[in-house]
């Protein structure tokens, strides 16, 4: 029927842009996957009267080429067309995942001029980016795990199961094995090579060794600073005397401790029950950020060059990004390493537990997922047990258990939020609104690569930069991509982003760069503070010159 004719070549279109974007092809299941998340629903195939996805693609023999493996496995690969041969070529070009670009930061005239709409040709080429990498959570995951010992590579498995419930996940962020993850990260880990097998060390480690005597003090001052990895005592105990400190002699107060009520009376207690007006809620620490906001990183410079990961995106032109730069990675890193070392203590985190008068859109917390500590802001309420929650560091929104949360320590409101909000330049969609297909294939462009991003403009408060995959032969700049495919057109300006126009909770609850006052970033002198840890949390910017870009 002319339906059916017509819904049969809007799914060769999704099919091709689907397999066009994956250089090893895809197999059917692995089709079907992708399918459902791009449109929210399965393959039409009843709608066409087919029985299999292998069916259905053998109707396409013009879009997808059928395959096997010497295993048996069907591979499925996109047959460009006219409109898509460029695109295909450059993905054919794209190198195996073994071979790595290292990044060597490039200083460029930064008096270049501004991207020219006629040009087809970038006058400079970007840096070559480093392909692919392992985020900051992994990145803090093996230094937890080796921070203790070092660790065989054939116990790596293993022991990442035991810590942290998952083998490691080297596969999910594009290498090929677990040995070239850990090359990724030499610059803390190093590999040697024993009578055993591959020994996985921490370069600190290595340090500490041949600096005995200078770590013993160290660990000295290490010690007295972090709280006890066992408490001194129970938290019931531990509110009990801090409740017997405040009463005044002859005073009748209760207090709720866990499943029964106390009664101090002339300081002895004795099993009561008092109205609930007269419960004691116990104090906040002075050090919990309660009224303060988190600020941004420092502007980028207007054509300047920066190595980029995308973090999170919902379309085109509203997406998240962390720069790039060793000294930012490693202090993300590193507050999040010891977020955990705090709040994993029981008695230091029953300090911060946030009452529910604390929970209010705006209020600047942390909350655990998977035994990680990540700054949030709450953004709604949406139950008496349910919040809604923005992770100023990665730029998504997520409903989290009231639970979870806890005050935030000043120390650790020092750091800026590393999320960065963008859209990508020039580009608008050509139906008016990102059709799914054009937000799956920008995501596959982005997925698990440090790539190089080219520094338009701020537009109220979003940047606006071109992308480019610097990993094959010929660099890939995803507006030129979108515009091939049919889902884009370039328009030579920089439309507000719609999408962040109806919500931005960055620009909602992230203060401007040097807008935050000097006296937020100074912890009270408070002496909760002898549990707090030693931090260097001053940001170094890497700059680097400025490029021309061109229209691709």
């Amino acid at each position: 029927t002319a339906k059916q004719a017509q819904l049969m070549e809007v799914l060769k279109k999704e099919v091709r842009a689907m397999l066009i974007a994956a250089k090893e092809g895809l197999t059917p299941a692995e089709l079907e996957e992708q399918y459902m998340a791009m449109v929210c629903k399965p393959l039409p195939l009843q709608d066409l009267g087919f029985q299999s996805t292998l069916e259905l693609v053998t109707h396409m023999p013009e879009v997808v080429r059928v395959s096997s493996c010497k295993n048996g496995t069907v591979i499925l690969k996109a047959i460009a067309d006219d409109t898509t041969k460029g695109i295909a070529r450059l993905v054919a070009c794209q190198k195996g995942r073994t071979c790595t670009k290292t990044w060597k930061r490039t200083s460029l005239k930064a008096n270049t001029a501004s991207p020219s709409k006629n040009s087809r040709n970038p006058q400079c080429s970007p840096p070559r980016a480093r392909t692919p990498v392992l985020p900051a959570t992994v990145k803090a995951e093996l230094q937890d795990l080796l921070s203790s010992s070092p660790l065989l590579l054939q116990d790596l498995d293993k022991a990442f199961l035991r810590s942290f419930g998952q083998a490691f996940p080297y596969r999910q962020y594009g290498f090929s094995s677990a040995l070239e993850a850990l090359r990724s990260v030499s610059d803390f880990i190093v590999v040697e090579e024993t009578k055993a097998g591959s020994l996985l060390v921490l370069r600190q480690y290595l340090a500490n060794e041949a600096g005995q005597e200078e770590n013993n003090s160290q660990n000295v001052i290490f010690a007295a600073e972090m709280p006890p990895l066992e408490p001194i005592c129970e938290t019931d105990n531990f509110y009990q005397a801090a409740l017997l400190m405040k009463l005044e002699p002859g005073e009748t107060q209760a207090v709720d401790l866990g499943d029964r009520l106390q009664q101090v009376s002339g300081g002895q207690p004795q099993d009561f029950q008092l109205p609930n007006e007269l419960t004691l809620t116990l104090e906040i620490p002075p050090d919990a950020v309660q009224d303060r906001s988190l600020c941004s990183l420092p502007p980028l410079k207007r054509r300047g060059l920066v190595g980029v990961v995308v973090e999170f995106v919902v379309s085109p032109t509203q997406f998240y990004i962390h720069i790039c730069d060793r000294e930012t990675s490693y202090k993300l890193q590193d507050l999040m390493f010891e977020m955990r070392h705090l709040y994993s203590h029981k008695l230091v985190s029953d300090k911060y537990i946030m009452p529910d008068s604390a929970m209010r859109p705006g209020q600047l917390c942390c909350v655990m997922v998977s035994k990680w500590w990540y700054r949030v802001i709450i953004h709604r309420v949406i139950s008496d047990q349910e919040v809604e929650v923005f992770y100023a560091d990665y730029g998504h929104l997520q409903i989290v258990q009231k639970s979870w949360l806890r005050f935030l320590k000043w120390h650790y409101l020092k750091l800026p939020a590393q999320a960065i909000p963008c859209s990508l330049a020039w580009v608008k969609p050509v139906e008016g609104t990102w059709s799914p297909a054009a937000t799956l294939l920008f995501k596959n462009l982005c997925r698990f690569k440090e790539l190089v991003g080219i520094v338009d403009e701020y537009v109220d408060g979003v940047l606006h930069l071109f992308l480019c995959d610097t990993s094959t032969k010929e660099d890939v700049y995803f507006h030129s991509v979108l515009r091939d495919m049919g889902y884009a057109d370039v328009c030579g300006e920089n439309i507000p982003s719609q999408e962040f126009k109806e919500l931005n909770p960055f620009a909602l609850y992230v203060q401007p760069s040097g807008k935050q006052e000097t006296a937020e970033l100074v912890e009270p002198d408070l002496c909760l503070q002898q549990e707090s840890l030693v931090a260097d949390s001053e940001t170094t910017a890497s700059k680097v010159g400025g490029a021309e870009l061109c229209d691709q």
